[in-house]
């Protein structure tokens, strides 16, 4: 297993881990399979996205958001229900193929660390 360590700058912000994730890869020389992306944090997710256009981060963002409000009619008394709820609906966990030491990912995709309660400390686990 290897763990991505990361620091978070925002409350609510996506951070495209794809290169750390294929090093990862190359550093444990996995040639050809499948790996899982987990996030060990119930305030945060990861996902699979568009990569190319840095205004798919800022629609998903917003869009989650409107849906699922930072103040609602919550019982949670820590005052982040909202990002516990963005975590289950993004999902704690990615899988990818591998192929040739190289994540298999589509054209325009790449692999986000969603942070729904930053700033904070955070780990990816990779296996």
């Amino acid at each position: 297993m290897k763990i991505i360590y990361l620091k978070t700058h925002h409350r609510e912000e996506l951070i495209d881990i794809t290169a750390e994730i294929q090093n990862a890869v190359e550093e444990v020389g996995l040639n050809d399979g499948i790996i899982t992306v987990f996030c060990p944090h119930t305030t945060a997710a990861v996902t699979i996205n568009e990569g190319a256009d840095k205004d798919v981060q800022v629609d998903f963002i917003k869009k989650l958001s409107e849906i699922i409000p930072k103040k609602g009619d919550y019982k949670h008394s820590e005052g982040n229900s909202d990002a516990h709820i963005k975590s289950s609906l993004v999902g704690s966990s990615v899988e990818v193929f591998v192929k040739d030491e190289k994540l298999n990912l589509g054209q325009w995709q790449a692999i986000y660390f969603c942070e729904f309660d930053g700033p904070r400390n955070r780990e990816v686990w990779i296996k």
